[in-house]
């Protein structure tokens, strides 16, 4: 038993000062190519075997002869040991070397193609995760493709819905002052209108800044969906009478939320007058309020009788400066109305969406259940 402890010692001491050697070379070698590290290894395992080896052999006194036959053997295992590091360090070095020119596709612009060769698990591994990156990428740019077209469609479209009604403002103006207004009371009434609607675009503005910014505080309460809804009714309803429709609030249930009123109420009011604007004469506008089917949230909707969007413009519905026509006057509005809806809405962690239903469509709002 002596004797195989001390054949076991010996045998690790060698194999130690060979993995020792080992280990400094990598560090030396640790910024050059994959190739030296796998062959440094493939050396380390080798060496290790053959000083342990020879350790045992010279302390057993082998003659000469078992010497060489031992030495040959695992000399020969040395050289087929570095010869296959060699040819596998140069595949997967291929490999990587493919993989990054594809990546660099995707880096100045482009789309990430993966390369066609096989590769070891984990550089297969890294060119999934390398082209999930790239879609990732692509959506981003598309985002924000669309976002700086909406910003240039809305400074074109606020810049008019300003200029024209300033320019109504200043020839009013001077026909007061020159004495030229047949009618000055019915002057002075347009020029309140102007000024009112140019106060809300501009508080429309001012709002969708502070959502973008990240500046809307929200203080929110437990309030009833039943009396939220009422009192959005109830402002609205003079817009209604005014464009002949009809309200319907009917299919409200008294479902509590914890939101900010304040904000919520503006949610419902741009959605309603957005709704009003939208529907005929002697259409209908309904408003309802239910319980999510997986009951984790609870689900407003607003539908009108628009006839329905083009399902190409679904998605832009809640975009800044999106109309839904290329009409740049009223009652069209600046376009911030939906966008301002959806702002509001994911501050308190919901969603918008909206879709076509026969006749209209329907706007939802899927707000969290309070805890």
């Amino acid at each position: 038993m002596s004797d195989m402890l001390l054949i076991a010692l010996y045998a690790f001491l060698g194999a130690a000062a060979a993995g020792l050697l080992g280990a400094g070379a990598l560090l030396v070698l640790r910024r050059r190519s994959l190739i030296v590290s796998l062959t440094v290894v493939a050396a380390v395992a080798v060496g290790a075997m053959l000083a342990g080896t020879l350790s045992v052999a010279w302390a057993m006194f082998l003659n000469s002869h078992d010497l060489g036959v031992v030495t040959t053997v695992v000399a020969m295992a040395a050289v087929v040991s570095l010869v296959t590091a060699l040819v596998l360090g140069r595949w997967v070095v291929a490999r990587s070397r493919a993989l990054t020119l594809a990546a660099r596709s995707f880096g100045e612009g482009g789309d990430f193609a993966p390369p066609p060769e096989p590769a070891t698990a984990e550089l297969s591994a890294l060119t999934r995760e390398l082209a999930a990156t790239s879609s990732k990428l692509a959506a981003s740019r598309d985002r924000e493709r669309a976002l700086e077209a909406s910003r240039r469609e809305l400074v074109a479209w606020i810049s008019h819905d300003l200029r024209t009604p300033l320019a109504g403002l200043r020839a009013m103006s001077e026909a007061l002052e020159d004495g030229m207004a047949a009618d000055p009371d019915r002057y002075l009434r347009q020029i309140r209108t102007e000024v009112a609607r140019m106060n809300d675009m501009v508080g429309d503005l001012f709002e969708l800044s502070r959502i973008h910014a990240g500046a809307l505080v929200l203080t929110p309460q437990r309030i009833s969906l039943y009396d939220l809804v009422g009192d959005a009714l109830a402002g609205a309803d003079p817009l209604a009478r005014q464009h002949g429709v009809r309200l319907d609030g009917d299919g409200v249930t008294e479902i509590p939320v914890e939101v900010d009123a304040k904000e919520m109420s503006r949610v419902l009011g741009n959605l309603l007058v957005n709704a009003i604007r939208r529907t005929p004469a002697d259409g209908t506008v309904a408003v309802s309020a239910h319980q999510a089917a997986n009951g984790t949230g609870v689900v407003l909707s607003v539908t009108d009788g628009c006839g329905g969007i083009p399902e190409d413009d679904l998605t832009r519905v809640f975009d800044t400066g999106w109309r839904g026509t290329d009409a740049r006057t009223p009652p069209s509005g600046a376009g911030l109305g939906l966008a301002i809806v959806r702002g509001i809405v994911e501050a308190h962690h919901g969603r918008t969406t909206v879709r076509n239903v026969p006749g209209g469509c329907r706007f939802e709002v899927t707000l969290p259940t309070p805890a």
